[in-house]
């Protein structure tokens, strides 16, 4: 007899679509085990601009990979991707349903696709490709990577140096585009079975973009007054900081940090981390409407969770394939 495929339920949505209390709503319905899947919560201390559930939450629906590392501190895809499997793992040994929650598309690409082989970095080349962008600026590099890997230009920022710098690099190596390399890579590992798990994948999206932009706005003028800009400036003082780190990164605290260095006044900060948001929440939702896997949920209906609870009913009860 065949071992049964173990089950894995995702709940993916852009930012301020209402994942975490439409996972704390499911799990006092279903055997699951929350697991986060948000490149911003794995940092300890960054917990206002990061929107992290808060102590009492926590007590009642314990999130797993969250706060695990400094501030100071690199977590990448491939850390997130060993941790979540052993997660996965454990939460199943429990006789439980791991319930991944959040919005960080790349772990669900790493998670579930595997890592790609790619070559690694190659310092004569970065530097070249820094040196290049200090002089004509990451947009202009932006627009040599759509000359010869539009795929992979089209779903980064004109300023996202990091990625921009990876792409360029990969092709100035190996003469492909990353875009192509990773498809390639992605059919290896779906025959390898990288993700032996039955999963259910459901997507918070609004079916009225308008309102989600409000509520962004909102979100982000709530965590200011709440002390986004203290929480940013104390994390300066404790750690040795700078502002290209992957903590920094992260919206919100890029553009405090901004206001911290005297760069953009008050007004511009709240402009500035409104509108980071909601080009966050926009790459999010262009990721989700690229994966026939994500169900969609409308997240401002408010029976959302009553349609997920229903879905989930039904997969839960079916046999597990295998």
């Amino acid at each position: 007899m065949a071992t049964p495929v173990k089950k894995v339920a995702f709940l993916l949505g852009p930012t301020a679509s209402g994942k975490t209390a439409t996972a704390c709503a499911l799990r006092e319905r279903f055997p699951f085990e929350i697991v986060s899947v948000d490149s911003a919560l794995v940092y300890r201390e960054m917990n206002v601009g990061t929107a992290k559930p808060d102590a009492g939450m926590l007590a009642a629906h314990p999130h797993r990979l969250i706060n695990l590392i400094d501030p100071d501190q690199a977590y990448s895809a491939a850390d997130f991707r060993r941790d979540a499997l052993a997660a996965i793992h454990d939460i199943h040994a429990l006789g439980r349903i791991p319930l991944l929650v959040g919005g960080s598309m790349m772990y669900v690409k790493a998670l579930i696709e595997g890592l790609s082989t790619l070559p690694p970095a190659d310092p004569a080349i970065r530097a070249a490709i820094e040196a290049s962008a200090t002089t004509l600026g990451w947009p202009a590099l932006h627009a040599q990577l759509a000359a010869v890997d539009p795929a992979t230009a089209s779903r980064l920022s004109p300023n996202d140096s990091q990625r921009i710098q990876r792409a360029l690099e990969v092709h100035q190596i190996t003469g492909v585009a990353l875009s192509a390399l990773q498809t390639r890579l992605a059919a290896e590992a779906a025959a390898d079975h990288v993700f032996p798990f039955e999963r259910a994948m459901f997507a918070l999206v609004p079916s009225n973009r308008a309102v989600l932009h409000a509520r962004i706005e909102n979100r982000f003028e709530a965590m200011l007054a709440a002390g986004l800009i203290d929480e940013v400036a104390g994390l300066r003082q404790r750690y040795a900081l700078h502002v290209d780190m992957p903590s920094m990164r992260c919206v919100g605290y890029r553009q405090v940090w901004q206001y911290l260095e005297g760069d953009i006044s008050r007004d511009e900060l709240c402009k500035a981390g409104v509108a980071a948001t909601r080009q966050l929440a926009k790459r999010q939702l262009t990721w989700l409407r690229s994966t026939p896997d994500a169900r969609p949920i409308d997240c401002l209906d408010q029976n959302a969770v009553e349609q997920i609870a229903h879905h989930l009913s039904q997969w839960q009860t079916a046999p597990d394939a295998g």
